[in-house]
């Protein structure tokens, strides 16, 4: 009788295991379906940004030189200030300039003395000519004499105008309002007006001038993207430009685009671009690197999916592509720049169509799949266009630009 009990436990045992073996089956898809977040694949105008590094430059950076030969008295501003437009930088020894100017005084006085004279006698001998006392010869020579006098004292003129101008030139100032430099020449050098005759420079700040350059490929695949309409340019090139310091903030006020090199440059192969900015506070000085925004183009019809979505395959890059029977298919994309979190999808992608987005490193091909809402925290991300309203190059591409 045991025996028989123990039999009839051991299949009663058997027939249970059975039986769960058979209901596993039954339960493995629900257990083991992929969440994912899908987003619609939509068409939108979108503005773009394009970024480059730029420097500041003065829009007026003059050198203050000497312009006569002579020792330098005294510097008379302080070094790194600011200076304004009509003061005095430097003074040099005037005396020399002086004396100079006392003698062209003098040889003025000394011409003028004979012209009077010369006058005096031909005023005689015209009178004395019409009555045949004197020859026509004594006429000519009397006037020669007058026009002469007239020559010399013109001469002489001059000369006191260059003395007067070298001896204003002893006195330097500055031409403009702007930053000042230090001093080349120290009190008591001495100075010629060649090219060691550099005292020091000045910078105006306001306004402040921004250059960046284009490179010649980079020029060329805008044209070519206008051309085919995947990019418009503001009227009449009217482009923002923002400034990015080097510790990520941004400079308060905007600039435009003022001037573009009509040539490429033959050692860099970039095509120059200035903009301008205010500067009234001096916060930019020239020399500075900095990032330059330009903002104002956008891209029509542009479809934008989420950088997470996009996965790198062996060739190409792919996104998952879910279908009416919520399984997903592989589709190749061509990819274009970055936009906030986003990346523009140019080929590849047609609006209406679902991508998936979170969980799409999971996912196999026709494997059904789990859709789930997306995360508040993702969900203007998820959204083309929110959350972000610009793009840049990526770096790659703003590599290469520079």
């Amino acid at each position: 009788m045991s025996r028989n009990h123990l039999g009839l436990a051991i299949a009663g045992l058997t027939a249970l295991a059975l039986c769960a073996a058979c209901s596993k089956p039954a339960t493995l898809p629900v257990a083991g379906a992929i969440e994912v977040t899908v987003m619609p694949v939509v068409q939108s105008d979108t503005p773009v940004d394009f970024e480059f590094t730029a420097q500041t430059q003065s829009s007026r950076e003059v050198e203050i030189r000497a312009r006569v030969d002579g020792f330098l008295d005294k510097r008379l501003y302080t070094e790194g200030q600011m200076v304004r437009a009509g003061q005095t930088l430097f003074q040099m020894d005037s005396k020399p300039f002086d004396a100079a100017l006392q003698t062209a005084k003098g040889q003025l006085a000394q011409q003028q003395a004979r012209l009077t004279v010369a006058k005096a006698n031909l005023a005689r001998v015209i009178p004395l000519a019409k009555q045949n006392a004197l020859s026509q010869k004594d006429l000519d020579d009397a006037t020669g004499n007058e026009k002469q006098a007239e020559a010399a004292v013109f001469a002489a003129l001059g000369q006191v105008q260059t003395a007067q101008l070298n001896l204003s030139y002893t006195t330097i100032k500055s031409p403009l309002t702007g930053l000042s430099s230090f001093a080349r020449q120290q009190d008591g050098s001495f100075v010629t007006a060649s090219a060691s005759g550099l005292l020091t420079y000045v910078y105006q700040l306001d306004p402040m001038w921004v250059n960046f350059s284009i490179s010649e490929n980079e020029l060329l695949k805008y044209r070519e993207d206008v051309k085919a309409g995947r990019l418009r340019f503001p009227a009449n090139d009217d482009f923002e430009v923002t400034l990015i310091m080097a510790d990520g903030t941004e400079y308060p006020d905007h600039g435009r685009i003022s001037f573009t090199n009509p040539a490429f440059s033959t050692e860099t192969g970039t095509f120059l671009v200035r903009a301008t900015f205010a500067n009234e506070k001096g916060q930019l000085r020239p020399g500075q690197f900095v990032r330059a925004r330009v903002s104002g183009a956008s891209r029509p019809k542009a479809i934008l999916v989420p950088q997470r979505s996009v996965l790198q395959g062996a060739k190409s890059h792919f996104v998952w592509v879910v279908d009416n029977d919520s399984k997903a298919h592989q589709r190749v994309v061509e990819v274009g720049e970055w936009h906030g979190d986003d990346w523009f999808i140019t080929q590849g992608l047609q609006p209406g169509e679902r991508v998936v987005v979170d969980g799409a490193i999971r996912v196999a091909a026709d494997v059904p799949l789990k859709i789930v809402a997306a995360p508040a925290a993702h969900a203007a991300a998820t959204v083309p266009g929110g959350g972000e309203s610009s793009s840049t190059a990526r770096p790659s591409d703003t590599t290469a630009a520079q």
